[in-house]
């Protein structure tokens, strides 16, 4: 049976008439790239759900009128759709990814932490205090375009900043790819100012350290007070961590929405991509290098070297570029060096096991 695929189309009004409401599963970021890897049968005998957190426990999933608990699984994170066996659980099909949001986990035991799935926007949330930092926003920056997810610099506390347009000007000089949107997180700023991005059957989420407004601004989307938030210190801006775990919320007739708990340490891996994107003319220039493995120090002939002795380039932001360059290809090769290691163990596991087996 072929699966009509126009109903996860998002529906259009003609002008003057009322947008008609969205098929449940559109509510919850349905979209053709999904619809497109089942069909009729499959659905009707295992329905799409998505998931909306992660616990030790297992996954909350909601879905068309389905609340699901899926027994835990580690290829799995918040976004995710997953085909729900009701018989099976543990059996469900977790479908392709659009997008997928990862980064090393903190800590010294070389994993990769999947952060979000299928988002089509990253509000990346920073205040206008001392909680600004131009390495941070470009870490998330080039984590998100690794992704392929739209990012979105999101400034708050505005009301509480006497030149909020200095910290604007700094964030719009990272990069041209990203626009920036300067708010008051509380009020009906955020729905109006962001209503771009958080269209009918978009995922988006909001990322940054703790205490920027995060979970205010999910509020002020939501038009609820369903998530606890706190104020920050007042003597170094810092937050405190309100929210504790990924939740994937839903708004009314409109999007999904994600709140993240602060990061307090980002380590880029397997986002080389995402870096050269970010730092799209250090990239180009480093191409002109005379040798294929210049570090951009002392070498001869090296274009890097001599934009920034011409003026074209400056310190600062050639030294961060630098940084993020050398810890994305330690931590991609360190984790390839983990699943190198973790392939040979299992392989002397099955080994061990077979020679057991036959002995007995």
């Amino acid at each position: 049976m072929t699966w009509d695929y126009s109903q996860f189309l998002s529906p259009s009004a003609k002008h003057g008439e009322a947008t008609p409401e969205l098929p449940p599963l559109m509510t919850l970021g349905w979209q053709p790239f999904f619809a497109q890897q089942t069909d009729v049968d499959e659905m009707a005998e295992t329905p799409p759900v998505r998931i909306t957190q992660v616990h030790r426990s297992g996954l909350h999933a909601v879905g068309d009128g389905i609340e699901p608990y899926i027994p835990a699984r580690s290829d799995a994170t918040v976004g995710d759709w997953v085909l729900y066996n009701a018989a099976l659980p543990s059996a469900s099909r977790l479908l392709e990814r659009k997008s997928l949001i990862k980064r090393r986990a903190a800590g010294h035991d070389r994993q990769v932490q999947l952060v979000a799935a299928n988002l089509d926007t990253a509000f990346i949330v920073t205040s206008c205090n001392q909680d600004f930092n131009v390495a941070r926003l470009e870490r998330y920056i080039a984590l998100t375009l690794e992704a392929d997810v739209s990012p979105v610099i999101v400034l708050t506390k505005s009301d509480l900043c006497e030149t909020p347009a200095d910290y604007a000007d700094e964030a719009k000089a990272i990069s041209d790819l990203v626009p920036v949107v300067v708010l008051d997180a509380r009020g009906a700023e955020p729905i109006a100012k962001l209503a771009d991005w958080c269209k009918p059957g978009q995922t988006v989420a909001f990322i940054g350290s703790s205490g920027v407004g995060k979970s205010t601004l999910v509020n002020a989307l939501t038009q609820t007070q369903e998530i606890e938030t706190q104020a920050i210190r007042e003597d170094d801006a810092k937050g405190r961590h309100t929210t504790t775990h990924r939740h994937l919320h839903f708004v009314p007739g409109g999007c999904a929405v994600l709140d993240t708990p602060g990061m307090r340490e980002l380590q880029l891996t397997d986002a080389a991509s995402g870096v050269a994107d970010l730092f799209s003319d250090l990239h180009a220039l480093s191409t002109q290098c005379r040798f294929n493995d210049c570090l951009h120090q002392t070498e001869p002939g090296c274009a890097v070297l001599a934009a920034l002795e011409s003026g074209d380039i400056d310190q600062p932001r050639l030294a961060r570029w630098k940084k993020l360059v050398a810890e994305e290809r330690f931590n991609t090769a360190s984790l390839a060096e983990r699943k190198s290691s973790d392939k040979a163990l299992g392989k002397a596991i099955r080994q061990i096991k077979k020679r057991k087996k036959n002995r007995d």
